[in-house]
This record gives structure tokens, sequence and C-alpha cells, in this order.
């Protein structure tokens, strides 16, 4: 269903997998992973959102750099430049917005992603109308995306269990998005998950259950948010 493509980003080209729906048009998505690159489990979920009827493209910010190891994945995590990281989904978000034809963008990321994705859509509210961050939080010390900025709707998914990106700190970055005026905000904390519950290919931390009323509650809001003002 997705196939590997080129879009231009800041300073040159730009890498990532794309996934459209059978019919060739819908809602754009971007895909944002975590800190292990772009492996199949990003790949799927962007096939997963294109069966769903959406355009889903993930970058690849880590040039071509996949990994099981956690050490290593911290370590190219913590190497990376968050601006630069910012203003390549910046050009992924224009990429995904021509392909759909569609006025507006969703981003859905994961862990490290999932903190990008509040830092993407405090910096293109233009763009951004639904956000979607699974357990996500900022890893660099010192960096800090402006919440109140956001204006597009957030749906958030954290674990009960997660230690690095706590129910306490979900609720907290609800409040700072609040305080700039936005109210479509929606936070959820699964009982009894860890982090990553979603991914299913870690069975020490899947939740099957939970994983799947995520998906369904991500799907709806898209499709929601997406189309409005249209």
């Amino acid at each position: 269903m997705g196939e590997s493509i080129v879009f231009p980003g800041q300073g040159g080209e730009r890498h990532g997998y794309l996934a459209t729906p059978s019919g060739g048009q819908g809602r754009g998505v971007l895909v944002v992973s975590e800190y292990w690159g772009l492996v199949p489990h990003i790949a799927d979920v962007c096939d997963r959102l294109a069966g769903e009827g959406f355009v889903a493209l993930a970058p690849d910010l880590f040039g071509s750099r996949v990994t099981s190891d956690p050490e290593q994945a911290g370590e190219w995590m913590m190497a990376m430049n968050p601006s630069e990281a910012a203003g390549d989904l910046s050009s992924a978000v224009d990429a995904v917005g021509s392909r759909s034809g569609a006025r507006g963008v969703g981003v859905v990321g994961f862990c490290m992603g999932g903190g990008l994705a509040y830092v993407l859509a405090a910096e293109r509210p233009d763009a951004v109308r639904a956000v979607v961050p699974f357990y996500g939080a900022i890893p660099w010390p010192g960096v800090e995306p402006d919440y109140a900025a956001i204006t597009g709707a957030v749906l958030g998914h954290y674990a009960a269990n997660d230690r690095w990106a706590t129910p306490q700190l979900s609720r907290d970055i609800e409040r700072r998005i609040r305080a700039g005026g936005n109210t479509d905000v929606t936070i959820h904390v699964y009982p009894g998950t860890e982090h990553a519950f979603f991914n299913d290919t870690r069975p020490e931390v899947y939740a099957a259950a939970a994983a799947a009323l995520a998906w369904e509650r991500t799907v709806e809001f898209l499709r929601d948010r997406l189309s409005r003002g249209d």
C-alpha cells in the first residue's frame, strides 16, 4: 500500500514513507516515529491510516537508520537537533498537504515523535488542525514548545504506569494548551498500561485492548477534526 518517497525539505531532499488510500485521495496525516527510526511499525501505522481513508506520510528523521537497541536509539535521539527536526517536519506537512488536496493536516506522533508533534503544532498552527500524541513528551533539556500557540485540536494517549511521559505530565500539558485559549483538548490515560502500549511489535508492553481503543478514538477524531471548516 505504501512507498518510499522523496520530498523537498530545508537544505535538500528528504525521505519518507507514504501510504495512500485506494481511492487516491484523503485527508493528510503526518506520522512521527519513536526514537527507533522509521521502522516497520511506523510504516504499518501509515498503511492502517491509508486503509481508513487518509494520506499518511512518515518522514525519515534519522537518515535511513533504524535500531532495536534502546541505548543506540537514545544516542541518536539526544544527538538530534530539535530545530532542524521541526524544520523537516514542517516540510513534511507541506508535502502531505499537497498530496492530500485538502486544507489542514493531522499529526500523529509516538514517544519522541509525540513530543515533536506538539512542537510542530505550535510552529505550524496555519496547517496543523489535529494533533494526536501517543505518550508524547520532550526528551531534550531546555527545549519546550509554546503550548499556548497550539490552535489545532489535541487528543492525547498516555499510559498510567509510564514513568517518563507520566499522567501528571499529560495533565500539565493539557493545562498549558488550554491557557492559550484552546479548549479542544482531550487527554486519555489508559489504566494498567506501560509506555509504548500501542506498539504491537513489543509484546513486553503491548496492550491490545487499550491499543484498539486508542486507535478507534484516533480515527474518529481525525475524521471529525480534519473535515471541519470545509
